[in-house]
């Protein structure tokens, strides 16, 4: 029987995840797992297939993604979607009218850069998506603009210029995204131009705010960042584990759970 109320972005991350856990899967089985028509996965795996979430095989689908590998960020932006928007706004309201903030890359920090349109503040996204986000922003909000190079699909500012945007300049806050956090490990990426990015971040900016579901904590990516008592406050949702809240909390960093 088929599955007509289940949404395409909801059937695209259970069918990705499916086959990043199994490694691949047929078109029968993804079907079955669904409760969709054959030619709708199809017409899914060739949708997913160009987001490079997974590689097309006759018959199926296999995963392109090793361990130490980030999401597409067009199947993350789908991911966890109303948790993200909570987050957001409670990122938001730390954030006074008047302050300086830098604001990172990432699907989380995209939400943040919707939620900022219009307050009066001095933004700095380092992501193409944030800063097309903030483009049509009406007054009072300043928008400043960094040099740098979009990583290929992901859109997040990176390399020299970036970095000497980030040096030059000194702000209030900063919203930080991540890839993975640990009160053991700290803060962690994917990327490593990514993480140097971060790391110049962290260095301009007076606070701190991490923002990220309760899916990146206990996680560890291979590009380590800094250690998580840099952080003032963290952000995060009802998922995160209460084991690596309380590690955190005992560590100095404020958490907060939207």
């Amino acid at each position: 029987m088929f599955n007509r109320d289940m949404s395409n972005a909801g059937r695209h991350r259970l069918i990705a995840q499916a086959v990043k856990e199994s490694g691949s899967a047929t078109v029968q089985e993804l079907a079955e797992l669904t409760g969709s028509s054959e030619m709708t996965i199809r017409r899914d795996l060739d949708t997913l297939a160009a987001q490079g979430a997974l590689e097309r095989i006759r018959g199926g689908a296999r995963t392109l993604l090793l361990r130490g590998e980030e999401p597409p960020f067009a199947l993350r932006a789908h991911e966890a979607i109303d948790a993200k928007r909570r987050i957001a706004a409670e990122v938001c309201s730390l954030i006074g009218d008047g302050e300086t903030v830098l604001l990172d890359s990432g699907t989380t920090c995209l939400e943040v850069a919707r939620l900022l349109c219009g307050r009066q503040i001095t933004v700095m996204p380092l992501s193409l998506q944030a800063i097309h986000a903030l483009s049509s922003s009406p007054s009072p909000t300043t928008l400043m603009v960094p040099g740098g190079r979009p990583r290929a699909a992901e859109g997040a500012l990176t390399g020299p210029l970036t970095l000497a945007s980030l040096s030059a300049l000194r702000f209030d806050t900063a919203v930080v995204g991540c890839c993975g956090l640990s009160a053991t490990e700290g803060l962690t990426a994917y990327d490593l131009d990514d993480a140097a990015v971060k790391k110049a971040v962290i260095a301009s900016t007076r606070r701190i705010i991490a923002a990220a579901d309760g899916s990146k904590l206990g996680h560890t990516a291979h590009a380590y960042v800094g250690p998580s008592i840099l952080l003032h406050t963290l952000v995060t949702d009802t998922t995160a584990p209460a084991d690596e809240v309380a590690a955190l909390e005992d560590t100095g960093t404020v958490v907060k759970t939207a």
